[in-house]
């Protein structure tokens, strides 16, 4: 099943939903960055919440979410925008612990229990919104619950997921998150707090193969206005690109290349796509400079 997202709403709008299976973007970062297990389910998280997190944009609004704490897996970058589309790596992806007290990927081990999440969404506005809260747990899905809290006011219940598989590869991916709307009465949060309560961790009901549409049932029961949006791995890097970096180097950046090391190469942190300049090409960005 292609990964995709579903947003809706619930007791009349004053819930919004959003709920995804992002299996098949996970492993195309852990193949792309060799991400070992623990590193895999904490990129994995933070991936699944940044495409929820840009679901929640238009246009060609995006956001980028850093996870700064001071674990062995240092910091997770993740880019995600209003299209369904997503980026993002880690410091040290073949970061792997022990598993933790309760038999499972420790990835508040890897990630750190001290440190900040910041959150900077482009709105197309001068100056693009920043919000940061400090790491409570490590495990993420409470972190991102504790910012849309604080941060943006937002009461929030998420929940994220991932299994690997013994051989590395991702075996399931997805997460949901459910916030509750300005003015909502004292009975929605009660019936709210009362589903939320009994619904299993999201990856028992990845692993029984519910889609998106089948998680909201299970939290939520009824909702309405639903749409759906595919999702994947997207990297905007290009040769060209590299080379306009390149280039803004000036001649005696390039010159130097030339002379001391006759290559370059070029490695995007999104996507780990390498681009190669050999001494001909390099000499050939060099006359572009025109000096």
């Amino acid at each position: 099943m292609d990964d995709y997202l579903v947003r809706a709403t619930a007791f009349a709008g004053k819930i919004r939903l959003f709920a995804a299976t992002t299996t098949q973007v996970v492993e195309e970062m852990r193949n792309r960055h060799d991400l070992f297990p623990t590193a895999a389910a904490a990129v994995g998280r933070t991936a699944t919440a940044a495409v929820m997190m840009g679901a929640m944009l238009k246009g060609e609004e995006k956001v980028t979410v850093q996870v700064k704490g001071n674990g062995p897996l240092g910091q997770i970058v993740m880019d995600a925008n209003a299209r369904g589309e997503v980026r993002g790596y880690a410091d040290h992806p073949q970061t792997h612990l022990p598993s933790n007290a309760s038999g499972k990927l420790d990835v508040a081990g890897a990630v750190g229990r001290e440190g900040f999440i910041y959150v900077t969404k482009d709105l197309g506005m001068k100056e693009p919104y920043r919000g940061s809260i400090p790491i409570i747990s490590g495990e993420l899905a409470e972190d991102f619950t504790y910012y849309f809290a604080k941060s943006e006011q937002t009461p929030s219940a998420v929940s994220l997921g991932v299994l690997v598989n013994q051989d590395y590869t991702i075996r399931n991916a997805g997460g949901f998150i459910i916030q509750v709307m300005p003015e909502v009465d004292d009975e929605v949060i009660f019936t709210l707090e009362h589903k939320l309560a009994s619904v299993l961790p999201v990856t028992t009901l990845l692993e029984q193969g519910l889609s998106p549409e089948d998680l909201l049932k299970e939290v939520i029961g009824d909702f309405a206005n639903a749409e759906t949006m595919p999702l994947s791995f997207r990297c905007f890097c290009s040769r060209e690109r590299v080379e306009r970096t390149l280039l803004s180097l000036g001649r005696q950046e390039l010159s130097q290349m030339v002379e001391q090391d006759e290559f370059a190469q070029i490695v995007c942190h999104f996507c780990n796509e390498k681009y190669e300049f050999d001494r001909e090409a390099l000499k050939s960005l060099m006359d572009q400079t025109g000096l």
